[in-house]
């Protein structure tokens, strides 16, 4: 039965000749020895190795699976490393001092050794979708799914997925053949069970089984699709890409949560700026970032994106730290620009319009992705600073010498420059501020003024009062911070900033 679904499933209804092209006969993988692969052994984490060993000898199956091996046939050191075993989550967990199961749609079991995670999965089975539960359209109740197997909606995605079965059905439930590749480092061969070792060489990324119904067990894998192919470099297969406009849509029901944590592999994978192109390309951004349609028919807001990607993508590639704050507030930052405008343009005073501007995204957006709450403070933070970089007169800019958020507020400030949203003496001012002694930054403030780095306001003035009556002449008291003076911001932004942990305040902007 289960050799029968798994060749349904590959489009194969009689067993396969071996031919050119053909993938290898069910249950039979190719063995690729270490002459062939050459996999460099010193790219291999010392961990893995140990978990590996440690099931075999405990007479379990064990490979390192997945992306690692990819990577590994690739000659790129991998980030992480997973382990595929015969060997249960309670069997693993016996195994290891410092093991703990966690997951409920895939239950898999952290191995820890220090900082590093050995993320340890149990072979799994293919179960036919006659076979799984479905729950239709309701909502399960809490707790419920905890107590089921394996259970599907009324698109097809997989709830829970925790039926065990051998390597070949694992192997078979995976996405792409170039990531269906087992590794055992005792023999130093590679299993290939699809043909990924062709596709690596090829450059192809290819979907193990029918596209569409993967797809709708899991839209997720649509998003990797784009991953993958910007990241590698490969091209995506036709029947691979084909039905992704179709099932866009679909990326609607994956929980917010889940999404947010796609988005941050795709945005810090070093290759930001492809995989937008690429999101673009397929018409899956409309659910994720819809602000791109907008943002990127916009010749400042495409370069500003552009280069914020860009930016970011170099810091990954030299090993350097990358705020997710940064970078989320600049890919929604002209959608609170333009919101902000459309406020002030109301009559509404400049620092109460780019709260209510950033509250309209962040409610808009937020549903979307899930954007982490500390995510969301320092990206508040960070347009909020816009507003007193703009003042370059008095005491504030000295003020902002100890402001924890400074730097990328300045980063982002450049950004603006660089994509010609704002004037570059803004952005060369706060450069000789920054890098001047007191002498300099006293000559510097002397000169006065600000430049239009924000949106112009439009004054409100109220009627002056006849003499007698009572309260203060003129436009009025009580009214500085909401005219334009920063000081009302900088207050909220300096408390905001405070609750900042200090890992975070460390964190310089993406740029």
């Amino acid at each position: 039965m289960i050799r029968k679904f798994i060749k349904k499933l590959l489009g194969k209804d009689s067993p396969t000749d071996g031919g050119a092209g053909s993938p290898p006969p069910i249950g039979t993988p190719v063995v690729i020895p270490v002459s062939v692969h050459g996999i460099d052994p010193s790219l291999l984490s010392k961990n893995a190795v140990r978990v590996t060993d440690t099931l075999q000898q405990a007479g379990f199956k064990a490979f390192i699976v997945g992306g690692a091996v990819r990577d590994l046939l690739l000659g790129i050191a991998p980030k992480d490393f997973d382990v595929a075993t015969s060997a249960t989550p309670e069997q693993v967990q016996r195994l290891f001092r410092r093991a703990r199961i966690i997951g409920r749609r895939f239950q898999i079991v952290h191995v820890q050794f220090g900082q590093e995670i050995i993320e340890t999965s149990t072979f799994r089975a293919l179960v036919d979708a006659v076979d799984s539960e479905q729950i239709g359209t309701r909502r399960p109740k809490k707790g419920e799914l905890d107590r089921k197997t394996h259970v599907t909606d009324e698109s097809g995605r997989v709830l829970r997925d925790n039926v065990w079965g051998e390597q070949e059905e694992d192997a078979a439930r995976r996405d792409f053949t170039i990531n269906a590749m087992y590794y055992d480092p005792a023999a130093q061969t590679v299993h290939d069970y699809h043909r990924g070792w062709e596709d690596i060489q090829k450059r192809v990324l290819r979907m193990i089984g029918d596209p569409a119904t993967r797809y709708r067990e899991d839209p997720v894998r649509m998003l990797r699709v784009v991953r993958f192919a910007a990241k590698l470099g490969f091209k995506i297969d036709e029947a691979t890409a084909a039905p992704i406009p179709q099932l866009a849509p679909l990326v609607d029901n994956v929980p917010a949560a889940r999404l947010f944590d796609e988005m941050l592999k795709l945005l810090l994978s070093g290759h930001a700026w492809a995989c937008v192109q690429q999101l673009r390309e397929q018409g899956l951004h409309h659910g994720l970032l819809p602000l791109l349609d907008v943002v990127l028919e916009q010749p400042l807001g495409e370069k500003f994106v552009a280069l914020a990607l860009a930016n970011t993508d170099a810091r990954i590639r030299a090993g350097k730290p990358v705020s997710p704050g940064f970078l989320f507030a600049a890919l929604l930052w002209h959608l609170v620009l333009e919101k902000w405008q459309a406020y002030q343009r109301a009559g509404e005073y400049p620092i109460p319009a780019l709260h209510l501007a950033m509250d309209d995204v962040l409610d808009a957006q937020t549903g979307k992705l899930a954007i982490q709450r500390r995510f969301v403070a320092d990206m508040k933070e960070i347009w909020g600073l816009q507003v007193r970089l703009d003042k370059r007169v008095g005491r504030t800019p000295l003020r902002m010498l100890e402001h924890p958020r400074l730097r990328a507020g300045y980063d982002f400030l450049l950004l603006r420059c660089e994509s010609g949203e704002v004037p570059a003496e803004a952005g060369q001012w706060w450069t000789d501020f920054l890098e001047g002694d007191a002498a300099t930054r006293d000559a510097l403030l002397a000169q006065g003024g600000g430049s239009s780095t924000t949106p112009a306001a439009k004054r409100r003035r109220r009627r002056r009062k006849p003499s007698g009556s009572g309260g203060s002449e003129g436009t009025g008291s009580g009214e500085p911070d909401a005219r334009g003076d920063a000081g009302g911001e900088g207050a909220t932004s300096e408390n905001q900033g405070k609750r900042v942990s200090s890992r975070q305040r460390g964190s310089e902007g993406a740029s």
